[in-house]
């Protein structure tokens, strides 16, 4: 059995993948409060921009933890198709229950089935991912910690698309985020306790990427998305603050004009008739 390093450049691989999931999360909920106060195109627009960012940002958190991950005895790379595919489930099925919770009628048949796919959604990336991974060996899980890892996502979407149909200000968005992220994590860490590795030694070379040639620049281009994303999304207007500005507008245009000083202080011949 090869022993597994699940933190081989210290706290920095859980911390920074920990941020990611939050940033996320929080990007994603904030997407969320946005499309359920529009309508329409508008609407779609936010969904879209919310399963983008919880995907993302659970598929980045995923890979940068996955940086820190060694075997003893073999080396570790990744098959390119496989890892983009679990980056597009991902995105996908997030969608998916996004979109259920946005357009449902009844919120709670909604929320249930929407947490459901979502956490399925995940599981799914995670144990994709994994499935792309080369080394020399064999991998071998655990059942009954994969089957709590699935529960922990499960449990953790529904509490995160929860949020976004209960939670609106800033600050309680942020507190989501942060438990969310932990929420995420744990899943991913109780999926990576319930992996063991039976090394088989060999000089040949594995097929596939290094983690350093193809995960690092994904993973720092998708979290460069996250930040840009999240930027745009704290500096554009809310509805409220739209619908506040078109009524300043409409305020001014309605508004009657003064008569200036000059003419309301002429005498009425001259303020009726002109100038003779």
């Amino acid at each position: 059995m090869g022993h597994l390093d699940h933190a081989a450049f210290g706290w920095l691989t859980p911390v920074l993948s920990y941020a990611m999931a939050c940033i996320g999360a929080a990007l994603g909920l904030r997407c969320t409060v946005r499309a359920l106060s529009a309508t329409g195109r508008s609407r779609r627009n936010w969904l879209v921009t919310a399963a983008s960012a919880i995907g993302t940002g659970i598929w980045t958190m995923h890979f940068v933890a996955m940086l820190g991950f060694a075997v003893t005895g073999t080396d570790i790379h990744y098959n390119v198709p496989l890892t983009l595919l679990s980056l597009l489930v991902a995105m996908l099925v997030v969608g998916a229950g996004v979109f259920a919770v946005g357009y449902g009628k009844d919120r709670t048949r909604a929320l249930l089935l929407g947490g459901l796919t979502t956490g399925l959604g995940v599981a799914s990336m995670h144990y994709l991912g994994m499935a792309a991974l080369r080394l020399h060996g064999q991998i071998h899980y655990d059942p009954a910690l994969v089957g709590l890892s699935v529960l922990i996502a499960v449990v953790a979407a529904t509490a995160a698309l929860w949020a976004g149909l209960n939670i609106k200000s800033p600050a309680a968005v942020a507190v989501a985020a942060v438990v969310m992220g932990a929420a995420v994590s744990s899943m991913h860490y109780t999926g990576m306790i319930a992996v063991s590795v039976h090394v088989t030694p060999s000089g040949a070379d594995l097929p596939g990427a290094t983690a350093m040639q193809f995960i690092f620049p994904l993973a720092v281009g998708l979290g460069s998305y996250l930040f840009i994303t999240s930027a745009f999304v704290a500096l554009s207007p809310t509805a409220g603050e739209r619908s506040a500005y078109r009524s300043a507008e409409l305020t001014d245009v309605d508004a009657p004009s003064v008569a200036s000083p000059r003419d309301a202080s002429a005498p009425e011949h001259i303020r009726t008739s002109g100038p003779l």
